[in-house]
């Protein structure tokens, strides 16, 4: 395979307003759309080939691939459109899977988020974490956010990612973009440079070990606005997974820490749309006097409730009380919610709740997501 040969599969990808787009030695091409794969007319793919292909995608850093046997990059495709990269070798030689990374920065408004996530772009410090398994929409949400302080706020702003996914230009704020690999050697040593270099906030990709947690919380302490991610599905596996990445003898601290520091969580899963696209249901916690006494107090399981309860008064919400309100505002069909939700149980009570509250009728919506072939 050719650069051209990608170039093509990769415009078939935005044309069919795919995520997506997979290569894999010894099979074809498959593109994702609405999370669902679907196979592309193309050639069978040799090991040499695509071995041929990374060689001009990754020039100087091919051998890093060949040594670590897996490698992430970003590929500018045009002016318009850029991709997150990861290239790995598997039994039958090596893949490639690229994610669009649209051009335009999204916004709070256009994405349709909860307003309460305004209220994280006012901070002046702590920690806020964005949550999700891979493909959730984590990077999206961050983008958001950051694009919200750039466009009302003059901030430093420092990101460390791997790699750089959307491209930032000065507004109101200035912005400093480090890609793990070209511009740092590791999350850890980045962040503990960026201390040193006047930032306002700090965005880490992603805490992926001890050290990296450990400088960001001190950043954090600190004076400084940290945003990051976690592979977590919610609040309490979030905590649970910061807490236990250290030895039973720092707990305690690092709970204390977490209950001063963490001003909030936002937990994402993308769920399909009544309009056959992808929306994000957020189970949305900031830091109440509750919540940091359940943190203190190692009550992590309470802390669902106190979201539930919090949510007229703080924004706060659960998975499920989202999915209550797309369902209600006819973004999402009413037998998928249920499929995403938490607790099917607890989901469809507090759906009839809020139904019979705003008066709207207690039938089920018997509407249906439309998948093509392409």
């Amino acid at each position: 395979m050719v650069r051209e040969e990608l170039n093509r599969y990769l415009y078939t990808l935005i044309q069919k307003g795919g995520s997506d787009l997979h290569i894999k030695a010894g099979n074809g091409v498959r593109i994702r759309i609405n999370g669902i794969l679907y196979k592309v007319e193309a050639p069978k793919q040799t090991r040499e080939g695509v071995i041929n292909l990374l060689k001009e995608l990754l020039r100087s850093r091919f051998e890093e691939f060949v040594k670590n046997k897996e490698i992430d990059f970003s590929y500018k495709l045009d002016e318009n459109y850029r991709f997150r990269a990861n290239a790995f070798f598997q039994i039958d030689g090596p893949s490639l899977v690229m994610r669009v990374i649209p051009n335009k920065i999204p916004t709070i408004d256009e994405m349709g988020y909860p307003p309460v996530i305004r209220k994280f772009t006012k901070l002046e410090r702590g920690l806020v974490l964005v949550t999700g398994v891979t493909g959730s929409g984590k990077s999206t949400t961050l983008a958001a956010l950051i694009n919200e302080i750039n466009e009302t706020q003059a901030k430093h702003i420092i990101t460390i990612e791997d790699p750089v996914e959307f491209v930032h230009k000065d507004k109101k704020s200035l912005i400093n973009q480090r890609s793990l690999g070209e511009d740092t050697l590791s999350f850890s040593r980045a962040l503990r440079a960026a201390l040193r270099e006047d930032p306002d906030i700090i965005l880490v990709g992603e805490m992926r070990d001890k050290e990296t947690m450990e400088i960001a919380l001190h950043a954090a302490e600190t004076g400084h606005l940290v945003f990051s991610t976690l592979h977590t599905l919610d609040a309490k596996e979030t905590l649970n997974r910061i807490i236990g990445i250290f030895p039973p003898e720092e707990q305690y601290r690092i709970r204390l820490v977490l209950a001063s520091t963490l001003q909030g969580i936002i937990s994402q899963r993308l769920v399909p749309t009544i309009d056959g696209k992808r929306t994000a249901a957020m189970e949305i916690m900031l830091k109440t006097p509750r919540i940091k006494e359940l943190i203190m107090q190692g009550r992590d399981n309470e802390i669902k409730d106190a979201l539930e309860e919090g949510k007229k008064v703080y924004g706060t919400q659960s998975f499920d009380q989202h999915l209550v309100d797309l369902v209600l505002a006819n973004r999402v069909d009413e037998k998928v919610a249920m499929e995403y939700a938490s607790s099917k149980d607890d989901f469809v009570l507090k759906l009839k709740q809020e139904k019979r509250s705003k008066g709207f009728s207690d039938s089920g919506s018997d509407s249906k997501i439309p998948i093509k072939d392409i």
